[in-house]
């Protein structure tokens, strides 16, 4: 209470922002108390900032709907945005195909902060606002007494499609009179939605009524008030969140990246990033096909050129630097920054679900051999992390490095085993099989704790294979070996930089004399 007295008083004095902040706060403190946001609708109002102020007098309509006064105000502000929509229409309009209804052509801004509900495409909207589901409670009789500037359905909030605000077509309050254009035009549209409905009931509007009643003139369709405000280009899968704000669908996933909250109010979303249940919103997307089809063309190429981009897996290939990977090996990541969030995202939208694993170097950023990783599942946590289960691919060499929306790329060639023959070949069999044999009782001897934890991170050892040749990568066993055995990353890199098997099979063996010579020399 002391805050709204004392914004009171800066209102009184002159001193708005102070008495911005004061009202700020107390609707922080007490949101379902209506002085705070009169108070700071009332501040607004004396820094010309009246689309926001608009806002706190329909909170406070909704929390005490016998509050003419307020009703009274936001009719005012409602008049003085629609007004010069109306009043700038052309004469040469036919009459029956003028807007019968101001939220045809709203202001942009107005259009994303009030729309009461999503209208998706399986005919199911997300929850209003708890603001919003207030305002079911305000009775036709009530609205009337200031001119009707709402009408609403008395469906639950999943049966309403449509919010639709309408313009009196005149205002009368004492000495002040305001008279809009085309004045008997509305007042017959008024007259005959009136005798469709009873004392204390209200028609619902849908899409389709929409579309065939109240057509809407294409020179008054302006592109620019379907423009995302986190991009500033044409809504591309438009998405509404429960606080009523639109956006493009992947720049509100990147903001949810960095900030668990609505772009524009600061409500928490935090939903979201555990649910991933962003619906498109049906009236905004509809509106768009059929009023702007040339600007939503050029809207849909530019995003299939981004995604054929994101798609190349051997140009600009997303790179995440951490560890070591290697082909047919699980790799569980734990991702946490906004970089990778982003990065695992694209990822599975473009459906590669590959991206390349390098370890860290200092000065070039990221080594030049790598790993590349499929996507097998990702699980979400509440906070935005997630778990990411991968396994290895295909080995590849870096042939240039860059950098995308914070996280590295390269342009990389693939690696593959030279084959031999003839007498190499039964060369490298005879020294498989050896080294196989040898890195066998190798893990049998282990104890049996360490034994129990490699089965659990990288699981059984593999197989020996008959071909060892079959795979462009050689025998799966030799890469199950080299990711369990006790070694730095650095000659982990060399072994998986090399594309003799022969040479591989070599260094492996040469690893293990020295692991059991040490283990020997501890007993």
């Amino acid at each position: 209470m002391m805050r709204c007295y004392r914004a009171e008083l800066y209102i009184t004095t002159g001193k708005y922002k102070e008495a911005l902040c004061d009202g700020d706060a107390a609707c922080m403190l007490k949101p379902l108390k209506t002085k705070g946001h009169f108070w700071k609708a009332q501040a607004l109002i004396k820094m010309g900032r009246t689309e926001e102020a608009l806002k706190e007098y329909i909170y406070c309509i909704a929390l005490r709907p016998d509050w003419n006064s307020v009703r009274l105000e936001a009719q005012k502000i409602l008049c003085d945005m629609f007004s010069p929509v109306l009043g700038n229409m052309s004469d040469t309009v036919p009459t029956n195909k003028r807007p019968q209804s101001s939220c045809l052509n709203p202001k942009p801004t107005f259009l994303r902060a009030f729309s009461p509900a999503s209208v998706v495409r399986d005919d199911t909207v997300t929850a209003p606002s708890p603001v919003f589901s207030k305002m079911n409670s305000i009775t036709a009789q009530e609205l009337n007494t200031s001119s009707q500037i709402l009408t609403k359905s008395k469906a639950t909030p999943r049966e309403t499609s449509v919010l639709v605000e309408a313009v009196p077509s005149s205002f009368t309050n004492g000495n002040q009179k305001r008279k809009l254009s085309h004045e008997t035009e509305l007042c017959e549209s008024f007259e005959t939605t009136s005798k469709m409905a009873k004392k204390d009931e209200f028609v619902p509007l849908t899409f389709d009524n929409f579309k065939t009643s109240r057509e809407i003139p294409s020179e008054l369709m302006d592109p620019f008030d379907f423009e995302c405000s986190l991009c500033m280009r044409l809504f591309y899968e438009p998405v509404t969140t429960s606080c009523g704000h639109t956006f493009c669908l992947k720049c509100l996933e990147r903001c949810l990246d960095h900030n668990a909250s609505c772009p524009l109010c600061k409500e928490n979303l935090a939903e979201y990033l555990v649910t991933r249940s962003f619906n498109k919103t049906f009236l905004v997307e509809e509106l768009i096909i059929q009023y702007l089809p040339e600007e939503l063309n050029d809207r849909r190429r530019l995003h299939e050129e981004e995604m054929k981009e994101l798609s190349n897996l051997t140009e600009d290939v997303p790179i995440f630097v951490c560890t070591m990977g290697f082909p047919t090996i699980p790799c569980p990541l734990h991702v946490f920054e906004p970089r990778y969030r982003l990065m695992i995202r694209r990822c599975m939208e473009t459906g590669t679900k590959q991206f390349g694993m390098c370890i860290g170097n200092e000065t070039k950023g990221f080594a030049d051999y790598g790993c590349m990783l499929e996507i097998r599942d990702v699980k979400f946590f509440p906070d935005g992390r997630s778990v990411v289960d991968t396994i290895g691919k295909s080995r590849f060499k870096v042939l240039s490095q860059g950098q995308r929306d914070g996280y590295n790329t390269a342009n990389i060639e693939y690696l593959e085993d030279k084959k031999v023959e003839g007498e190499e070949y039964h060369e490298l069999i005879c020294l498989s099989d050896s080294v196989y044999d040898q890195a066998f009782t190798w893990f049998s001897s282990l104890q049996d704790n360490m034994r129990t934890q490699i089965l659990n991170h990288f699981g059984p050892m593999p197989g020996k294979e008959s071909i060892p040749q079959s795979s462009q990568n050689g025998p799966a066993w030799c890469w199950w070996l080299l990711a369990v055995l006790p070694l730095e990353s650095r000659a982990q890199l060399a072994v998986l930089s090399m594309t003799s098997l022969k040479d591989r099979l070599i260094a492996i063996r040469r690893v293990l004399v020295f692991v059991t010579r040490q283990r020997l020399r501890s007993l």
